[in-house]
């Protein structure tokens, strides 16, 4: 399920944006990129809805996904 990212508390949705922005196999090209920038660069492709925060049932987990892999 898709979670509006507008709902979700400011200081959760930096901690998630945060733990996404730190995972290994996360690639922000060949410039080093500190974690502050990666966060704002996510929060520019939420607020173009190039990424989404979705929430799965199954798992009881919250992720972070490219809007167009997204299917219900």
């Amino acid at each position: 399920m898709i979670v509006p990212w507008q709902n979700i508390n400011a200081d959760t949705l930096n901690h998630l944006l945060e733990e996404f922005a730190s995972r290994d196999g996360t690639d922000y090209g060949a410039y080093e990129t500190s974690l502050a920038d990666k966060v704002a660069q996510l929060q520019i492709q939420l607020q173009q809805k190039r990424i989404i925060v979705v929430y799965s049932e199954l798992h009881e987990s919250v992720n972070i996904v490219p809007a167009e892999q997204f299917t219900d």
